[in-house]
């Protein structure tokens, strides 16, 4: 029997961590490193994609990574490439790439629906199917999508309005109950975090204005902090988690054991 720290590491393993370039992705990133991976980011940008590769090598991180956009399928394809062919075939797959429009269902661009759609939700899949091919082949595999959960639950009127984002994560979630039945047959478990709010870019403009709605509403009483998402993620790329498939995990202070 493993030992529970043996458990928790992945020495060996090849991580690839999309939107990995900053917030929760780079946590995310940073936290497989510790573990013991070989890990690979990408991001859409460049300047935000080499300052994240050289803060995980300056902490030890044995990090590559490529620009690219996730909803392309030839970029897609050409990332999991680079990837295997730096540190070896992808084990361990985190779907963390995300975009966000905000505003009402009756005016929401059509375009910008789209475009929310296919970061969050078709680039996730693009990826998983990508990895899965070698995933398949070798019987094993650790597939790890970062939802919300703004997928979990509605909001009320005086909420944010993003229902393009809430579709994706909604969708996600299914996505990942489908694909861990489909595919535990080989090994390969898939399942998602759902974190509530955290300070990231892309919270930033709403947060400051959620302080006393969060006490109130959050039994915690506050948002996440930095370091509190990594360990999740660990645990679900890890033999810690080996019979744990098809799962959502909130990490969001318990605001969705309160909700009535």
């Amino acid at each position: 029997m493993q030992t529970v720290t043996n458990l928790f590491r992945l020495d060996g393993r090849t991580a690839l961590v999309t939107g990995g370039s900053r917030g929760l992705g780079e946590e995310i990133a940073h936290g497989m490193a510790e573990a013991g991976a070989s890990v690979y980011i990408v991001a859409r940008r460049e300047k935000w994609l080499t300052p994240a590769i050289e803060s995980l090598q300056a902490a030890g991180a044995k990090c590559a990574g490529s620009v690219c956009d996730v909803s392309d399928p030839a970029s897609v394809k050409e990332s999991v490439r680079l990837a295997a062919e730096t540190f070896g075939p992808v084990d361990i797959l985190v779907n963390n790439a995300g975009a966000t429009w905000g505003a009402p269902a009756e005016d929401m661009p059509l375009d910008k629906w789209e475009s929310v759609i296919a970061t969050n939700l078709t680039g996730a899949f693009l990826f998983s199917q990508e990895c899965a091919h070698g995933m398949i082949a070798r019987r094993f595999g650790r597939i790890i999508n970062v939802a919300s959960i703004a997928g979990m639950r509605g909001s009320l009127p005086r909420g944010i309005h993003c229902s393009g984002y809430v579709a994706a994560k909604g969708g996600l979630i299914a996505l990942t109950r489908e694909l861990a039945c489909k595919w535990a047959q080989y090994n390969i478990r898939v399942n998602a975090i759902a974190p509530g709010f955290f300070p990231t870019r892309m919270t930033e403009g709403v947060l400051p204005g959620l302080t006393e709605d969060l006490k109130q509403n959050v039994p915690l009483g506050r948002p996440g902090r930095d370091g509190e998402l990594k360990g999740v993620a660990v645990f679900l790329a890890s033999d810690a988690s080996n019979y744990v498939t098809g799962q959502t995990l909130a990490v969001d202070g318990g605001s969705t054991a309160a909700t009535i």
